[in-house]
């Protein structure tokens, strides 16, 4: 493994977790929104990622939609609902989606400390290479 790749290895690492974010916050922003029961409810978003041979690290390979069915709720009161007073709801759980945001901001930040010591570990060896 040549010197360096430590750090593009968690840059990798650090950018698919940053679209985990964005995805989960997404989701989470979207959580109340209503629709027709004759509409499709907004469906919430799922990374895949997997090793990339290329530089060794990981990237996103596709973004998965969640189902468009949603959950029916009997709203009669509500604006959108329908004839029969239903209204579609995401099928977003808040719990889940938490717990993800968490995972990903924990990840991103393990990521950007082994930058911040391979940082420290190659300035250390250019300090050794000098004397």
């Amino acid at each position: 493994m040549p010197a360096f790749d430590a750090i593009g290895i968690a840059g990798t690492s650090m950018s698919a977790n940053r679209r985990w974010i964005d995805a989960t916050a997404d989701n989470l922003a979207n959580i109340n929104t209503v629709v027709s029961a004759d509409q499709d409810a907004f469906q919430a978003r799922y990374l895949e990622v997997a090793p990339n041979p290329a530089n060794q690290g990981v990237q996103v390979t596709s973004v998965q939609l969640g189902d468009a069915e949603g959950i029916l709720s009997y709203e009669p009161e509500h604006p959108e609902a329908n004839a029969e007073g239903y209204v579609r709801r995401p099928d977003v759980d808040m719990g889940v989606e938490m717990g993800n945001l968490i995972m990903a901001q924990r990840s991103y930040a393990l990521a950007s400390q082994v930058v911040d010591k391979a940082k420290s570990v190659y300035q250390a060896g250019i300090e050794i290479g000098r004397n």
